[in-house]
């Protein structure tokens, strides 16, 4: 491919074909040889349509590559570039076809304005980044508890001599209280996964599972300890480090595999909140329980208690409230909170870029 040899500048990017860089705000930004011939392509050819032949004849040169090689070329383009395949502010996919660089492009001579004296290991959008994907989960976390406390509410006020008002209080509360803890670290436990290079998806799951995991586990042991000093007794179980792991590594692999997506914002929560669905009920099989579970035995173990939850097993054709009521009402809890989780970090995303 034949480079231009004038510097081309987009946005804050300095890109000089000639001797092989591109910078961001004059901090060299890392790229293979390979992929900066792609931009170079792209950057040069702004705003027309490259296809995908194109890029196999004039950057692979006729080496025979799959279209996965162009897909991951793009890919790490956009990530460098803080770019968002769902709203593009840099290189836009045409369906079938190709790509089309899309920011203004100006040609001009001279050098780029010089590195700070120390480099920051990562991007100087890394840390706002983080922080607002982390607040953004959090956020869609409480909007998960908000609607289950809603759901088990007005299950629980079914019960004859149960007041609808206080008990809906209560238990959205609740819920959204242990929904905002969970979910601040299972989404600061993903978002800090930008960190690394490439964002695997393991990379998402570890997070989100490591955050979940140290936040169930604090949880569960303040509880305890609470019930102990209060009342000289501890309850009945109720979810922790387990449970918060699990769910936190399957919110981790729904946000991965939805970030992969160009799909719409409908389609992308719906995979998140399926791969939580999938986790939830995979929990009462392990020997964990999410809300409705703890909320059963907590409820059993204090027998002044007037919420029960037997009658929703009644539903599903259970005695009491069962295995099955678990998995249901474990798959519907981890579909909430992952889709609402991931759904507020993408719309975050696409506000801030």
């Amino acid at each position: 491919m034949s480079a231009p040899s004038g510097i081309l500048r987009f946005d804050r990017f300095m890109l000089d074909p000639q001797d092989r860089q591109l910078r961001r705000d004059g901090v060299p930004v890392e790229l293979s040889a390979r992929y900066l011939d792609a931009l170079t392509l792209l950057v040069r050819e702004s705003g027309r349509l490259i296809s995908k032949e194109r890029f196999h004849d004039e950057v692979w040169r006729g080496i025979p590559v799959t279209d996965e090689a162009l897909t991951q070329c793009i890919k790490t383009l956009r990530r460098q570039l803080g770019d968002d395949a769902a709203n593009p502010r840099f290189i836009e996919t045409i369906p079938k076809h190709g790509y089309r660089f899309i920011a203004a492009v100006t040609a001009g001579e001279g050098e780029s304005p010089a590195p700070a004296a120390s480099t920051p290991a990562a991007p100087p959008t890394a840390w706002s980044r983080f922080l607002l994907l982390g607040a953004a989960g959090t956020v869609g976390a409480g909007a998960a508890g908000a609607i289950g406390g809603l759901i088990y509410g007005f299950a629980a006020t079914s019960q004859a001599g149960i007041g609808t008002v206080s008990v809906l209080l209560v238990l959205i509360c609740l819920t959204v209280l242990v929904a905002l803890m969970g979910g601040a670290g299972v989404a600061f436990g993903i978002a800090a996964a930008g960190f690394f290079s490439g964002r695997r998806w393991q990379w998402s799951v570890l997070g989100g599972a490591a955050g979940g995991m140290v936040v169930g586990a604090v949880v569960k042991l303040l509880g305890l300890d609470a019930f102990n000093l209060l009342l000289g007794h501890s309850p009945g179980d109720f979810a922790g480090g387990l449970e918060g792991a699990v769910l936190g590594g399957a919110v981790g692999l729904g946000g991965w595999l939805a970030h992969r997506r160009s799909a719409s914002l409908r389609r992308r929560v719906a995979i998140a909140a399926a791969a939580g669905a999938a986790a939830g009920a995979l929990i009462p099989f392990i020997g964990g329980r999410l809300m409705a579970g703890s909320l059963d035995s907590l409820a059993r173990s204090f027998p002044g208690s007037r919420l029960r939850l037997d009658h929703v097993g009644g539903w599903f054709g259970e005695g009491g409230f069962g295995l099955v009521s678990q998995i249901v009402t474990g798959a519907l809890e981890g579909a909430l909170f992952s889709g609402c989780v991931i759904g507020a970090m993408i719309l975050a995303l696409r506000d801030g870029d």
